[in-house]
């Protein structure tokens, strides 16, 4: 019997960098207001926004990402021959082909490479990420460059109050190399479909979300399967630095840390809240955050941080990682 080849495979994984980008364009909630039924208390006490960033009509999705992936390679001192795979998570793109990895990959320099998109919208990130681990992990991949991008705006309809305040734009993006020591926990992922209805998009064009019906879904669903990750990468909730879910809505973030909290993580865990100044900007949302909280010294080098998504009409996915 012939016997087949094996890469050579690595032992472990972890995140060597981080990066992202933003439009210039701040909306704030008294803008929207000018043109909506709603208002900056409103919008303020419902879902936790302050103000969210909008592309410009002639920003692409592709380019938030390449501005993303490039700042996340300068991050981990490496330069684009080093990266042989990359992973774009997104589910706005305006077509299916040609995908948006390839386009991004080239105009990074990262030539010849193994690139495809990845659709699980607000979990995508964690998705692409798991993905990129195991890639690493069994010699198919030695680095792979992972982004989450969106442009929203053209997906949502700007008359639609209850999702025209919520969605916004921007990137964000790891790169994901080998490692001696475990950087990045196993992903534990899974889906709903029958909840297809709670997001979805409509009339072939607009992005929309039944808030409420998502907004029971998280506050009860996503501290278990938090949990779940902990488990599994083999660490207990007090020992988590940092809690970084998608930033969907702060009234639901602030739902997870407290059942988190409620099963022994420390009341000094730091919690994400980019959502204030970011809006929902789904597959982008996670690895913006941690871009962000890590200038702001939110996130120190070495600490446990636990990544959490979920959406998608539904899907959802988490890993532990250490922050590099």
């Amino acid at each position: 019997m012939t016997q087949l080849r094996l890469a050579q495979t690595a032992k472990a994984t972890r995140i060597l960098g981080f990066g992202s980008f933003q439009p210039e364009r701040i909306v704030t909630n008294d803008e929207l207001s000018q043109h909506l039924d709603t208002s900056d208390e409103w919008i303020r006490e419902r879902v936790g926004i302050v103000e969210r960033r909008f592309a410009g009509a002639d920003q692409k999705l592709v380019d938030m990402a390449v501005a993303a992936g490039s700042k996340a390679l300068a991050d981990s001192g490496l330069s684009p021959s080093d990266v042989d795979t990359v992973i774009l998570a997104n589910c706005t793109m305006p077509s299916p082909i040609p995908n948006g990895a390839a386009q991004v990959a080239d105009r990074i320099g990262v030539k010849a490479a193994g690139a495809f998109d990845l659709n699980a919208a607000c979990a995508g990130f964690c998705y692409a990420l798991g993905t990129a681990s195991d890639l690493v992990r069994s010699g198919s991949a030695k680095r792979v460059l992972v982004i989450g991008a969106e442009k929203l705006t053209d997906w949502v309809d700007p008359t639609d109050r209850a999702n025209a305040i919520i969605f916004a734009d921007g990137a964000g993006a790891a790169v994901v190399g080998p490692a001696e020591e475990a950087g990045i926990g196993p992903v534990v992922w899974g889906s709903a479909g029958d909840l297809v209805d709670m997001i979805h998009t409509r009339d072939d064009r607009w992005i929309f979300q039944e808030g409420q019906s998502v907004f029971r879904w998280a506050t009860t669903k996503i501290a278990p399967i938090a949990l779940r990750a902990l488990e599994a990468a083999g660490v207990t909730p007090e020992q988590v630095d940092v809690l970084i879910p998608h930033q969907a809505n702060l009234r639901i973030v602030e739902s997870i840390a407290k059942k988190l909290r409620a099963n022994g993580a420390r009341e000094d865990m730091v919690v994400a809240d980019d959502i204030v100044y970011s809006g929902n900007t789904s597959s982008a949302s996670i690895p913006m955050a941690v871009d962000h909280m890590r200038a702001a010294g939110r996130i120190k080098p070495g600490d446990l941080a636990l990544l959490i998504g979920f959406g998608a009409g539904l899907s959802y996915a988490g890993q532990v990682v250490i922050c590099p």
